[in-house]
């Protein structure tokens, strides 16, 4: 009875749906892990007080966010008096974020919970998001409007106030000022072009002069509207008092958000949720990436796959209709693809050291020779940058795209290649209008494929284009508005760097768990994108493969 069963197959079965099952259990376990940890860092965190008094009877007071608790052996803390019952063998011990950089040196404290004599929630604390120099928690003493103290009731205005006005600096400093730095420096090189040439003469130099000088004169009329608006942001200050008593005293400047976060009801808790996710989405990052947003990130993430994409598909595809449908059974097609096959397991950073030795140093370097030696010997594309990043990706990816189509057009029938050419249609009409169509899902699930190792690879990158923190966009206003010369945050980049190279581990924690789930939901909408359209094309086409 128990033989018959196994050939029938039955055991196999069973044996795949556990398999599918633990895999998805897997799955979905550790995108329940990402996503709790992740989305946690959004939510406004209650602000706790804690009176204490050490083991030399030293009173004092910390302020701050319980970020984490864990219970220890008192073994650990032998030397340190405790009050404890007998024979316990454990305490409880807080991580606390007490921030006020200004005034102690770690934004992170352990408290031993039984060196906490009293525990409470002021409704009065705030926290202050800055700027710079991480958060401040405490109570605010006073409002300082031009020199005068006004009522705590103008606080929510005068933040508003310093945010327009701190977004008129940025688009003066980042659009209008960058634009004619840009222009000046092409200017320059302007010159620098004529001289090579010996072109340089009296008319040109006078053209580019009167230029020069005119986009000097608007450079000053707007830094002196620069100067304008950071005098009206620095005109206004808030008074707060420490955890330890102390007064300080911080510029509406550096301010973010004020906000109250024991007093938040539900509702106002889910509005301040969205409004940090927000946040954390458009706005640039700051504090070495510990803080702020990965708005530059999810763009160079984004861009450098689109032209990836572009890039490999078209290959990918037209090696594999060569291989498919001209290259001869022979021993030296056999070979191609098998190496192709081979390329597929060839480490990622190998590509990388590729990338960088043929693509920046080889091309790019002899491009600057040509088209741009004005610039020399700084690179212009013989440096890493977005464009050199998209074609080592594509070379890495091009493997999977390659034995998809390969697969994809083995499966068409060859009566239909047959009966294409006796209607009087040529090889190349039937292969634009029969085998590319019908192939044209499998192509898909090729291109699915190359996304989804592309997005989340680091190790070439770090080689061939990506940095910690990009200065400027590859895409912007100036001509030709989309630079593929420069370099580009990355999301992956971007975890291993928050992750492993931040001097502030436990801040970077929650952190690495949103950036992580970004990227993961950028990957899948990417994925999902491309499924929709070969399921479109599946459709659209099936009827021509019966």
């Amino acid at each position: 009875m128990m033989n018959n069963w196994f050939k029938s197959g039955s055991p196999w079965v069973w044996m795949s749906a556990a398999g599918v099952t633990l895999s998805l259990i897997s799955v979905l376990g550790l995108l329940w892990l990402i996503a709790s940890r992740g989305l946690s860092y959004f939510w406004p965190s209650e602000i706790h007080q804690f009176e204490l008094v050490d083991e030399f009877g030293k009173a004092s007071t910390v302020i701050g966010e319980v970020y984490d608790r864990e219970r220890i052996p008192v073994k650990q803390l032998n030397k340190v008096k405790l009050d404890l019952k007998p024979g316990q063998e454990t305490i409880e011990r807080l991580l606390v974020k007490t921030g006020n950089r200004e005034l102690v040196s770690l934004d992170f404290r352990w408290l031993l919970v039984p060196q906490v004599v009293k525990h409470s929630q002021p409704e009065e604390l705030v926290v202050i998001e800055r700027r710079s120099n991480g958060n401040f928690y405490g109570y605010i003493e006073e409002v300082v409007l031009d020199g005068k103290v006004v009522s705590l009731e103008q606080l929510d205005t005068l933040l508003t106030r310093v945010n327009d006005f701190q977004e008129e600096i940025r688009e003066l400093q980042k659009v209008d000022i960058g634009a004619i730095n840009y222009q000046l420096e092409r200017l320059r090189l302007k010159i620098r072009k004529h001289q090579l040439d010996g072109t340089y003469t009296a008319d040109v130099e006078q053209d580019i002069a009167s230029q020069t000088l005119a986009l000097n004169a608007e450079y000053a009329e707007l830094e002196k509207n620069l100067m304008a608006l950071r005098d009206k942001v620095a005109r206004d200050k808030l008074v707060l008092r420490a955890m330890g008593g102390e007064k300080v005293e911080i510029n509406f400047e550096t301010i973010l958000n004020v906000t109250y976060s024991n007093k938040l009801s539900f509702i106002d808790k889910i509005g301040t949720f969205f409004k940090h996710l927000l946040g954390f989405l458009f706005d640039d990052p700051r504090e070495a990436n510990t803080e702020g947003g990965v708005f530059p990130a999810i763009f160079g993430t984004v861009l450098m796959v689109l032209l990836m994409t572009v890039i490999v598909a078209p290959l990918g595809v037209v090696a594999a209709i060569y291989l498919h449908e001209y290259a001869g059974k022979n021993a030296l097609t056999k070979f191609i693809r098998i190496a192709v096959i081979n390329l597929a397991g060839v480490p990622s950073i190998v590509y990388g050291v590729f990338g960088l030795g043929f693509f920046v140093y080889m091309v790019g370097g002899s491009l600057d020779q040509l088209f741009y030696p004005e610039t020399l010997p700084s690179p212009t594309f013989g440096t890493p940058g977005v464009l050199w990043s998209a074609l080592t990706l594509a070379i890495l990816t091009l493997p999977v795209v390659i034995v998809s189509t390969e697969e994809g057009l083995a499966r068409i029938p060859a009566s239909m290649r047959h009966g294409s050419l006796a209607l009087g249609a040529t090889k190349a009409e039937t292969l634009w209008r029969i085998i590319i169509p019908i192939a044209s899902p499998a192509i898909m699930t090729g291109i699915i494929l190359a996304i989804a190792r592309a997005a989340g690879e680091v190790a070439p990158l770090m080689l061939v284009g990506v940095v910690k923190m990009a200065p400027t966009l590859p895409l912007d206003g100036n001509f030709p508005f989309l630079h593929l010369d420069r370099k580009f945050m990355h999301l992956g980049f971007h975890i291993y760097d928050v992750g492993f190279q931040s001097p502030n581990v436990e801040a970077a924690r929650p952190l690495v768990y949103a950036t992580a789930l970004l990227l993961v939901t950028i990957i899948v909408s990417l994925n999902m994108t491309a499924v929709s359209i070969r399921n479109r094309l599946r459709e659209k086409y099936r009827a021509l493969e019966h």
